[in-house]
C-alpha cells in the first residue's frame, strides 16, 4: 500500500543525530518575524519576512483542532514564511452551535489571512481535522443532512450492533468511533439515504476547496473500520447496507484536484495549486515533530491530550481507546484522552495559568489526585463514556490546585504510555511535546519526573506545520 513518508529536505536542513529529520531554528533561513495584531483578538497573524524568488514554490497546511484553526505556510526547505490562527466563531442556530458554518467561515478567514503577495506562490494545500469528527452530506446538493458528530461525542446506542459485526476489541468498538456515529445516523435517519455520503471533518473542508466528493485519507478512515494492512475496507464492513456511504481512501498527502476556479480567483492563488488529502490533527502534530525512530513519542497537549508512539508493532484495543496508524514501515500507536487544556481553562484563564505556573516547584510531588475532564466521558487510557470529572477537593491556594491538576494529567499520560507497552508496543524512550502545553516549562518538568523519561519540546509544536509537510509531499505527485 502507499504509505505516509516524510518529504525529503535539503541536506543543509538535516541533523546528524539519531532522531532523524528534524528542523531547527538554526537551520532555517534567517527571516525576521513581524507580529500584526488585528482588531479582533480572535485572530493572531504572524508573517515571516523572506526574499521570495519568482520561481519559489510554497506549501500551505491548515490545522483544524478542537478549539480553533491555524495555518502554516512553508517553503521547500521547511522554513515557515507565514502563520495565522483563528478561534471558531460561535454561530448558534436554534440554541445549537452550527459547527459546519463555523468551520467553513474559519477556513475562508484563514485563506484571507495569507499575505496577498505570497498566495500566487502556493502550489499545494492540505488540511487536518479532529479524528472521528463525522459529517453526513447529501452528495447531490452538498448539504449537511444532520449536525456534525464531534470527535469526543459518544453514540452508545450503536455500540452493540458495531461490536456484533467487528472483530473483538476492534478500534471501531467504541461509542466515539466514526462507525458508531455512522450506524447511529443510519438507524435514526428516516428518508432516502441513497444520496448520503460519509465525510470526515478534514475531507469536508478539503472538498470545499477542490469540489470532488467521496475522497478521504487512511488516517481518518481508521475509525470507520478501514483495514490499513490490507489497504481496503474489510468484508464485514462492506457487507452492511450503509457501506454505500463510505468514501474512497488514499494515502495522506495525495493530490485530489486543483483548487476550484472561483476560490482561486477570489483569493489570487495559482492556477496550478493542487489540494491534497489530509490527516488527523494528532498525526499532523507527530509529523511536525519529525520523529523517525521507534521508541520516540509525541504528546500533543492542546484542548485534549493525545499520545503517539512510533512502534515496530501494531496494537489496538477498544477497551482502552488504543489504535494504530500505518507510518511508512512502522506504526503510530496511541490514543486520545479528553483531559487537557479544555479542562484547565474551565478553571483558570490563560493569564492565570501563566502566572500560577511560576509559583509551582515541579520537583516536588503534589499530594492531590484528580481526573480533570471538561465534561462526562473519557476515551483513553480507558474508554468510559460515563466517567465523571474529579476536580475536588480544591485547596485554598490556586497554585497548589494547579500543581495537582498538572500532576494528575501527567499521571494519565504516564498510564497511557505504560498501557501501550503492556499491549505490545515498542517501549517509549523519549517524549516530544506539541501543542499549547508544550510552552509550559513547569509542566514539562512535572511530566518528566512522572514519566521517568526525557521530555522535550518539539522543535515544531504546531499540527499546521505537519500538515504543511503533507502539502509539500503531495506537490510533486500527479493528480
Amino acid at each position: 500500500m502507499s504509505t505516509l513518508v516524510y518529504p525529503s529536505l535539503p541536506y543543509s536542513h538535516r541533523l546528524p543525530r539519531q532522531e532523524g529529520l528534524l528542523l531547527t531554528e538554526k537551520n532555517f533561513p534567517k527571516v525576521r518575524r513581524l507580529m500584526a495584531t488585528r482588531m479582533s483578538a480572535k485572530c493572531n497573524h504572524e508573517i515571516l519576512d523572506s526574499n521570495i524568488q519568482k520561481t519559489e514554490q510554497l506549501y500551505l497546511g491548515i490545522d483544524f483542532g478542537t478549539s480553533g484553526a491555524r495555518y502554516a505556510l512553508i517553503d521547500k526547505e521547511g522554513a515557515v514564511l507565514s502563520e495565522s490562527k483563528r478561534a471558531y466563531p460561535q454561530l448558534v442556530v436554534r440554541e445549537i452551535i452550527d459547527w459546519g458554518s463555523s468551520w467553513k467561515q474559519t477556513l475562508f478567514s484563514l485563506l484571507e489571512d495569507v499575505p496577498i503577495d505570497l498566495r500566487s506562490y502556493i502550489v499545494s494545500i492540505s488540511i487536518d481535522g479532529t479524528s472521528a469528527t463525522t459529517i453526513i452530506i447529501d452528495s447531490k446538493t452538498g448539504e449537511l443532512l444532520c449536525r456534525p458528530f464531534l470527535y469526543n461525542e459518544s453514540l452508545p446506542d450503536a455500540l452493540p450492533f458495531v461490536s456484533s459485526i467487528a472483530p473483538k476489541n476492534h478500534t471501531v468498538c467504541s461509542g466515539s468511533s466514526t462507525l458508531c456515529k455512522l450506524v447511529s445516523w443510519w438507524n435514526s435517519y428516516g428518508s432516502n439515504k441513497n444520496s448520503a455520503l460519509l465525510m470526515h471533518q478534514a475531507d469536508w473542508l478539503l472538498w470545499l476547496l477542490h469540489g470532488k466528493l467521496g475522497v478521504t485519507d487512511y488516517n481518518n478512515a481508521l475509525k470507520v473500520g478501514y483495514d490499513l494492512e490490507a489497504d481496503s475496507y474489510p468484508n464485514w464492513l462492506l457487507s452492511q447496507p450503509f457501506s454505500v456511504l463510505l468514501p474512497s481512501v488514499k494515502a495522506p498527502g495525495t493530490p485530489i484536484g486543483c483548487l476550484k476556479e472561483d476560490i482561486r480567483f477570489q483569493f489570487g492563488f495559482s492556477k496550478n495549486c493542487v489540494v491534497c488529502t489530509g490527516t488527523t490533527d494528532s498525526i499532523a502534530a507527530f509529523l511536525a515533530a519529525r520523529v523517525t525512530q521507534p521508541g520516540k513519542a509525541v504528546t500533543s497537549l492542546g484542548s485534549t491530550l493525545a499520545i503517539k508512539l512510533l512502534s515496530t508493532s501494531s496494537v489496538e484495543d477498544s477497551r482502552y481507546g488504543v489504535y494504530s496508524h500505518r507510518f511508512d514501515d512502522k506504526w503510530l500507536v496511541g490514543g486520545a484522552s479528553n483531559t487537557g487544556g479544555s479542562a484547565l481553562k474551565q478553571i483558570f484563564t490563560d493569564r492565570q495559568l501563566e502566572l500560577l505556573s511560576k509559583e509551582i516547584n515541579p520537583l516536588v510531588a503534589s499530594s492531590l489526585d484528580y481526573y480533570p475532564l471538561p465534561s462526562k466521558g473519557e476515551r483513553f487510557p480507558v474508554a468510559d463514556p460515563d466517567m465523571m470529572p474529579r476536580l475536588n477537593p480544591r485547596p485554598q491556594s490556586d497554585a497548589e490546585y494547579l500543581h495537582g491538576l498538572f500532576e494528575s494529567i501527567a499521571r494519565i499520560e504516564a498510564k497511557g504510555y505504560r498501557l501501550l507497552k503492556e499491549l505490545g508496543a515498542t517501549e517509549v524512550e523519549e517524549v516530544f511535546t506539541a501543542g499549547g502545553g508544550a510552552k509550559n516549562e513547569q509542566w514539562r518538568k512535572i511530566r518528566e519526573r512522572l514519566l521517568g523519561l526525557p521530555v522535550r519540546r518539539a522543535l515544531q509544536t504546531e499540527a499546521s506545520y505537519g500538515v504543511a509537510l503533507l502539502a509539500l509531499k503531495g506537490a510533486g505527485q500527479k493528480i
